[in-house]
């Protein structure tokens, strides 16, 4: 799952430092405590957005279904919490590989693959659609039947720097 603020650079752009800082703050609260809800983990933040894992570093019983709620909440929290901004949030699922990355001075843990690429651009296309929150057809369908009804699919497209179509689906 990312998230990542809408408009970013004009909101730094129009505001004074302690300004954004205290949006970025307020934002990156409502997103940590929603993602830690959902057994979920923040694995990075990267300026105004964040990069959720769910299913690693330890195992979930169901990862999509917990990505998936998880984004449902954040985005009505987002709404009703940090209202001098919007986000957009995308949801992908499928196997990466999950371990450290860098240099022998420097590691980070992380996920690599193209479900997080997809969730990444996913990302991009949420802050286009009304309620901010896109999935991939592949998430919605490796959920729980009970998590899969609360979503409603849209059409396929190619992402940016893809070569095959995702299926697109809201929040009911």
């Amino acid at each position: 799952l990312f998230v990542d603020i809408v408009a970013s650079t004009r909101l730094a752009a129009e505001n004074q430092p302690e300004v954004v800082v205290d949006v970025l703050n307020r934002f990156f609260d409502v997103v940590v405590s929603t993602v830690d809800a959902h057994h979920g983990w923040i694995n990075k933040f990267q300026g105004d957005a964040a990069l959720a894992i769910f299913g690693a570093p330890s195992a979930l019983d169901d990862p999509p279904g917990c990505a998936l709620a998880a984004a449902r909440a954040l985005a009505e929290r987002l709404r009703r919490e940090v209202t001098d901004c919007r986000a957009g949030i995308g949801v992908s699922y499928g196997t990466v590989v999950a371990g450290n990355i860098g240099a022998e001075a420097r590691f980070e843990y992380t996920v690599i693959g193209d479900p997080v690429n997809e969730a990444a651009r996913l990302t991009e296309a949420a802050k286009e659609v009304d309620g901010g929150v896109l999935a991939s057809g592949r998430a919605v369908a490796a959920a729980t039947v009970e998590e899969a009804r609360c979503w409603v699919a849209l059409d396929s497209v190619t992402l940016r720097g893809r070569t095959t179509p995702t299926a697109l689906h809201i929040p009911r």
